[in-house]
């Protein structure tokens, strides 16, 4: 990559619709990075880029500074970078200010996908693919950067607000199911790999039934995310296997460009992998595990779905509350996008929408009943 001096850009103050601007900064090592992600952004028009910088020293001065006067709200860090490289210079930009919210860029690779999911744990917010020109110029990564980053935003603000917004209009919930669930079925998508390291150990160690997990994730990534659930203390997790037995207290992740299906084998429940074409444009994708196991578990099914953008897995909750199953969403305010599970609420298919702090506690109420 293109080593280059710090560039920073006076800030800029502005409202649109009455908000502060979302001041956004990049580090990267590339200059010809910083300068196609900046005028991505800068294309918004609620976006402004505070801050351009070539290394992680040179981002944890930038964001000291701005700190006490106008503060970063996001970060775009790059991982590998001379100097001082984007893990070492993570801890650093969270004590200089620990409300900015972290994106590391990771290269789609074995070792990206460790540092990245590492990082996670260690306090940043979320990762994208590690950007080049032509990544930029696609527009489904400018949608899914400006989505997170929106959502970061919100979240920041809204923990730094003195009072909570108004309400959204009720959503209508479900009474509960009459049947206890034989299977938890969790479905995530973007901001979807923090919410797992919370909800997964909340869960416990001794779930009484299996749990089958979509995230929309790389091939690359998915064996990494299921190593790191894993280390949580909770269920051990694992890619799911073709054919394999669905294990109660085991958690089953469906690989990476694989669509997770359940198949009913006698009284055994079985993992099926399918390269069956994108669902949603995703595959994995969260409607083909949820429809499959709707039918092969009768509908004793709980589905949680977590954070995501679109609507991968309304269809497949809809055949679980038609076979009379239950779900459970994560409400907007704890969502970094509230897709996916905005989109089973609206549609009137939850039990319950909940922050994500009280989604295990609801869980282990509903499979212990």
């Amino acid at each position: 990559m293109i080593a280059a001096s710090a560039t920073a850009t006076a800030p800029r103050s502005g409202t649109t619709g009455g908000e502060a601007k979302i001041r956004v900064a990049i580090c990267d090592d590339s200059l010809v990075i910083r300068g196609a992600l900046a005028r991505m952004l800068e294309a918004e028009p609620d976006f402004t880029v505070a801050a351009r910088v070539a290394d992680g020293a040179q981002a944890v001065a930038t964001i000291r500074r701005l700190a006490a006067t106008t503060p970063v709200d996001v970060l775009i860090l790059d991982i590998e970078m001379p100097v001082l490289d984007g893990m070492a210079a993570l801890p650093q930009l969270l004590e200089a200010d620990p409300g900015l919210r972290v994106i590391m860029a990771s290269t789609l690779t074995t070792r990206g996908a460790e540092i990245a999911l590492r990082a996670l744990r260690l306090g940043a917010a979320d990762y994208v693919p590690k950007p080049s020109t032509a990544m930029i110029a696609d527009d489904s990564f400018r949608r899914e950067l400006v989505a997170k980053i929106r959502g970061l935003v919100r979240l920041r603000r809204a923990g730094t607000k003195a009072a909570p917004a108004a309400p959204a209009a009720p959503v209508v919930l479900r009474p509960g199911p009459a049947r206890p669930p034989r299977l938890l079925a969790i479905g995530s998508s973007t901001g979807g790999p923090q919410a797992l390291f919370t909800l997964v150990p909340a869960l416990g160690k001794a779930l009484s039934v299996p749990v089958v997990l979509t995230q929309h994730m790389p091939a690359t990534f998915t064996p990494i995310l299921a190593e790191h659930l894993g280390r949580l203390g909770g269920m051990p997790c694992a890619e799911a296997r073709d054919g394999e037995t669905l294990r109660p207290g085991h958690i089953h992740l469906a690989p990476g460009d694989r669509h997770l299906l359940i198949q009913r084998d006698g009284a055994t429940l079985r993992a099926r992998l399918s390269t069956d074409p994108p669902v949603n444009f995703c595959r994995p994708a969260v409607d083909p595990m949820l429809l499959s196991a709707a039918s092969a578990c009768e509908g004793r099914v709980l589905v949680v779905m977590l954070t995501g953008m679109g609507h991968d897995g309304r269809d497949g909750t809809s055949a679980v509350i038609a076979a009379g199953g239950a779900a459970i969403a994560q409400d907007e305010a704890s969502s970094v996008v509230w897709g996916m599970p905005g989109a089973i609420a609206q549609a009137r298919l939850c039990h319950a929408v909940l922050p994500l702090a009280r989604i295990a506690p609801k869980v282990l109420e509903m499979i212990g009943r």
